[in-house]
């Protein structure tokens, strides 16, 4: 039998033994690994420093063949990052899931990398099977990270593609989410494309739309209801990325165009995965129920819960009356509840001087910006129009 899903699923067991042999043998990715592993080193050395490099991550995979070992190895380096740039980390909701139902879990989007990794740890560690995440192809510029993502149950969602084509990559995309779903395995996708990095969560339709293409002629309601949909709400103290957003934030605003390069996804999500994230939050809601076909009503469904489970840290607070200090036009009026929040917040001396500490030492021209990412999250749950 053909496999119509062969070009964007993830590897299956019998694929992983080969395709790590593949990349072992990668001259180009055994130089990123030596490069990322030793900075300041690999200039001077970079022979010698790819040889280590290479024997290192032979002798850590010389055991994996299937899946589950290819995760169990993952597992490793997300304890060791965890206990070096969080100070926390926490889950809500989970009670709520059952262990005989399979979910589509729609988030919030911060951080390219970790979002679906949180996500991915608490179910692992709670005991739920892992994930399948969706990854688009424009963070794949390389082939050897289209193979290490597809090793960890990544998908891909092919954006670089337009009419005819981009219609049949979405109908593919959405059949292959509810085979999932149907033969019992875990979904991630992020709510919108790209991330917030004005710190508005805000689900797009045209997701929705993606998702109802495979079980037509069905309804809308009813085709996303046979996806049992959790949102989901990721919240960090510290976005360890903030310093790269808010320089992107600014060129849009006050230039007109921000223009990437090879390296800007790249660097994105290695200053994810290594920057201080302090306290982090992941919050599963609860499976929606959908009684109307209206997409844009189904969107606010998504994103009324993804708010609302938000945890607010001492920085979103700290942002607002940072914000209010630098400008008070820039603070929408608050719902009583949120006066209160401001004014009972408990705030930990620490994090305050590490917060401030952090917004003094960037470029001015852009601390609007990064103030306004951090406080935005307070506005859409406080905010009177909200």
């Amino acid at each position: 039998m053909t496999d119509p899903f062969k070009d964007i699923r993830p590897y299956n067991n019998d694929e992983i033994r080969p395709v790590l042999d593949s990349l072992l043998a990668n001259t180009d990715f055994i130089r990123s690994i030596a490069g990322f592993s030793y900075p300041r080193l690999f200039k001077l050395a970079p022979g010698p420093l790819c040889w280590m490099a290479r024997r290192k991550l032979t002798a850590q995979l010389k055991n994996v063949n299937d899946v589950k070992s290819m995760q169990d190895i993952i597992a490793l380096y997300m304890d060791k990052m965890i206990e070096r740039t969080t100070t926390a980390l926490t889950h809500s909701g989970l009670e709520g899931l059952s262990r005989e139902r399979s979910y589509l879990f729609i988030s919030n989007h911060r951080d390219i990398a970790m979002d679906p990794a949180f996500v991915n740890y608490m179910l692992y560690h709670a005991g739920f099977d892992t994930l399948y995440i969706a990854i688009g192809d424009n963070l794949l510029k390389r082939a050897f990270v289209s193979d290490l993502m597809r090793l960890n149950k990544s998908f891909i969602v092919k954006r670089s593609l337009k009419g005819r084509e981009l219609l049949k990559s979405s109908k593919q995309l959405s059949e292959y989410i509810h085979h999932c779903v149907a033969t019992q395995c875990n979904v991630w996708i992020a709510q919108r494309e790209g991330r917030a990095k004005d710190g508005i969560d805000k689900t797009e339709t045209a997701l929705l739309k993606m998702l109802a293409l495979a079980p037509r002629p069905k309804p809308l309601a009813e085709a996303l209801q046979a996806l049992h949909i959790i949102p989901v709400s990721i919240s960090y103290e510290f976005d360890a990325c903030d310093v790269l957003k808010g320089n992107e934030l600014y060129q849009k605003t006050e230039l007109g165009s921000y223009q990437k390069d090879e390296q800007s996804d790249i660097n994105s999500i290695v200053t994810g995965m290594v920057g201080f994230k302090g306290h982090v939050h992941v919050a599963f809601g609860q499976e929606l129920v959908l009684d109307s076909d209206d997409d844009e009503a189904i969107a606010r469904l998504v994103d009324a819960q993804i708010i609302q489970n938000y945890r607010m840290h001492a920085t979103n607070v700290l942002a607002v009356n940072q914000l209010r200090d630098l400008d008070s036009s820039l603070i929408p009026s608050l719902t009583d509840e949120g006066c209160s929040v401001l004014t009972d917040f408990v705030i930990d001396p620490a994090v305050k001087v590490r917060f401030e500490s952090r917004i003094a030492a960037m470029d001015p021209k852009i601390r609007r910006y990064v103030l306004q990412m951090y406080a935005n999250p307070f506005f859409s749950r406080y905010a009177q129009t909200a």
